[in-house]
């Protein structure tokens, strides 16, 4: 699964890697985003097309539809999703990326949940697979959006059975594509996918359970 991440750099780090400035309706920002605990329930800046530009808006993590009785949902696994009642009309017209440094797994070790860091062993940013309900820069919390997640690759099945559904930058750039279809969409998963040989992962500090904490610290190994 993906229930908190970090999003930490500038902007630019993240887009530079995905489009020329000319495709991007974007407002330049030399400060880095400095979330290192990103969690459920607030605004994330979500990616996405829009007339064939990309945009990038502050957008509520979590989609609870108007029939939808129960707490707001923040994954949506890529097996069902483009079939699924709740999440085929996202797939068809709301996919997104999120872009972060890496995302947070918790693991039983000795009676105790112990947090570890995953992220990719080159050191590059992570862009997750997301579908969320348009138009996203309306800004209201009614619907927003959820990230994608698929079953763990190789060794991170170790840490949880699930993963958030890392693309290539090649691929995270198609699948916004307005243009492009549903099946279109779970060929670009298939081809894009980013493998589990790519990441690595260490232990944190447990501090990282409590929301209100957002330092660097973080994400900093620790001896478990």
């Amino acid at each position: 699964m993906c229930g908190r991440f970090s999003q930490s750099m500038t902007r630019e780090d993240y887009l530079t890697l995905l489009s020329e400035e000319a495709e991007r309706d974007i407002p330049y920002d030399p400060e880095p985003i400095r979330r290192f605990n990103v969690a459920p329930g607030t605004k994330v800046l979500l990616l996405s097309e829009r007339d064939e530009q990309l945009h990038l808006d502050p957008v509520f993590w979590g989609y609870a539809p108007g029939w939808w009785d129960k707490p707001p949902l923040i994954n949506a696994r890529v097996e069902t999703a483009a079939t699924s009642r709740m999440f085929k009309p996202l797939w068809l017209h709301g996919r997104a990326i999120v872009f972060a440094d890496g995302w947070f797994e918790w693991k039983t070790e000795g009676g105790k949940k112990q947090p570890y860091f995953i992220h990719r062993i080159d050191g590059q940013p992570l862009f997750m697979a997301a579908i969320g309900s348009t138009p996203f820069e309306r800004g209201d919390e009614a619907e927003g959006f959820l990230i994608v997640t698929t079953a763990a690759d190789k060794g991170l099945v170790d840490i949880h059975d699930r993963q958030p559904l890392v693309l290539s930058p090649e691929a995270a750039r198609e699948w916004m594509q307005q243009d492009v279809g549903g099946k279109e969409a779970e060929r670009i998963v298939g081809d894009g996918a980013v493998s589990g040989g790519h990441f690595t992962w260490h232990a944190v500090s447990r501090a990282v359970g409590n929301v209100k904490n957002q330092g660097s610290e973080l994400i900093d190994s620790v001896n478990n």
